[in-house]
């Protein structure tokens, strides 16, 4: 009977062990975080998970990547925590705002969340007003107070007792809790689990695959630079160079991994892959079937570039002329060097060892013996009768053979005597003997 008991004790015990999913939110905030953030909230709801920690430690990023890691937040059906154990700055605080519950740790802030570009400045009222608005519907949507979530955005929201019309908000751990952002202020993560019901329950950290680590370090600007500018270099190759090879392969390769990752990472559609497929095939149409190069050729260039320029721009939620800027100089910037390693190919890769291994590298000269035709130089002299009229081309018969042959300066009829001047090449010139032979 004990043991029966200890059994059922062991069953309820097991059933009823709860299971928290850990995430991590420690590093500048790209487009590559999302398909992982993503991953975890999948996981965890395919297990029944009771609550998921994102330990948030970043001074912000990409405004597109925080906004896909928000929808995912919120859309998640288990409950989510922000353990904020340092600071969530900018795209941080809108990512720790999506969360139902908010904890900080003594010493953390929350807060600084205005648009800004490469260089720090503060970029246009279009982009802060959506980020104000991102921030508000934000803070609605879990009950925290839309006026400080705004002014975090917009030094001119006035929040009485905390800022004047100067000044962005970034709020204290301390104050975070006074004023109703974050729910409570803890000193570890084992407080947090105790405060939540989760003392015993099961911890699963999750990290980054290395497939979510491969797209993150393609879409590195530097690295699809490379893939574009390597895109572009087999291309010109395999237009310069019959047939397909190994350039218009590696190019292709690099291509595709550009929009394979910028695909994932929500950079490119639909739209922007079927562009840079038409536009391939119309390349390989005018490499392989269309002799020349003309329209076809042409106008698959041009779709190439289109589809490649649209995926740098990007989801950013306005195109300005910074972000234009920004693309047309990396695509340039690609070109040039896909252009320049083309100059150095056809310069200096002929005198390589490497390619004198894959080319003839010594004349063959018809004094050795290398010709195309044979030599019929011993027929000068000669004398032979016109087969047919000479107009001025025309057949001989000499030293009982059939040859080619055309006549130096006048048209010679048929049945006349004839007789060679000179050999040309593989051109055999006859004169005319004004001996006619019956």
């Amino acid at each position: 009977m004990k043991f029966l008991i200890v059994i059922l004790f062991a069953l309820t015990t097991f059933a009823q062990q709860k299971t928290v999913y850990v995430a991590y939110i420690d590093t500048e905030i790209g487009l590559g975080l999302a398909p992982y953030i993503s991953r975890v909230i999948s996981e965890a709801e395919q297990n029944n998970a009771d609550a998921i920690i994102f330990k948030i430690n970043t001074f912000g990023g990409r405004v597109d990547a925080a906004t896909q890691i928000k929808d995912a937040i919120l859309s998640s059906k288990v409950l989510t925590i922000a353990f904020i154990n340092n600071r969530a700055i900018s795209a941080g605080a809108l990512i720790a705002l999506s969360c139902n519950k908010i904890v900080m740790v003594p010493g953390s802030s929350i807060g600084a969340a205005t648009v800004v570009d490469e260089t720090g400045q503060k970029v246009g009222e279009k982009y802060q007003s959506y980020m104000r608005s991102e921030m508000r519907s934000t803070a609605e949507k879990n009950g925290r107070r839309t006026d400080i979530a705004e002014g975090m955005v917009d030094e001119r929201v006035v929040v009485e007792g905390l800022s004047d019309s100067t000044t962005l908000i970034t709020l204290t751990s301390e104050e975070a809790h006074k004023y109703l952002i974050a729910d409570t202020v803890l000193t570890s993560f084992n407080e947090l689990l105790s405060a939540f019901d989760l003392k015993n329950a099961e911890e699963v950290s999750i990290t980054s695959n290395w497939a979510e680590d491969v797209v993150k370090f393609l879409n590195n600007p530097i690295i699809s630079s490379i893939l574009i500018m390597i895109g572009f270099f087999g291309l010109m190759a395999e237009i310069k160079t019959p047939g397909w090879g190994v350039a218009g392969t590696t190019g292709l390769i690099a291509l595709t991994l550009f929009f394979g990752s910028s695909y994932i990472l929500q950079l490119a559609s639909i739209l922007e892959i079927l562009l840079f497929v038409v536009g391939l095939v119309l390349l390989l149409a005018e490499i392989f079937v269309i002799p020349g190069f003309g329209i076809a050729g042409i106008s698959g260039i041009i779709l190439i570039f289109a589809s490649i320029f649209l995926s740098l721009l990007g989801s950013e939620p306005f195109i300005d002329m910074h972000a234009i800027s920004i693309a047309i100089i990396q695509l340039s910037g690609s070109m040039l060097f896909a252009l320049v390693g083309m100059f150095f190919l056809v310069k200096y890769l002929p005198k390589s060892t490497a390619f004198n291994k894959l080319v003839l590298s010594e004349s063959e000269k018809a004094e050795h013996g290398f010709v195309s035709y044979p030599s019929e130089k011993d027929l000068v002299g000669k004398l032979g009768i016109a087969f047919t009229t000479l107009r001025p081309g025309g057949t001989a018969v000499i030293d009982d053979r059939r040859i080619d042959v055309v006549a130096d300066s006048e048209y010679i009829d048929k049945d006349v005597k004839i007789k060679v001047l000179r050999v040309e090449g593989i051109k055999v010139v006859v004169t005319a003997v004004k001996e006619n032979i019956n």
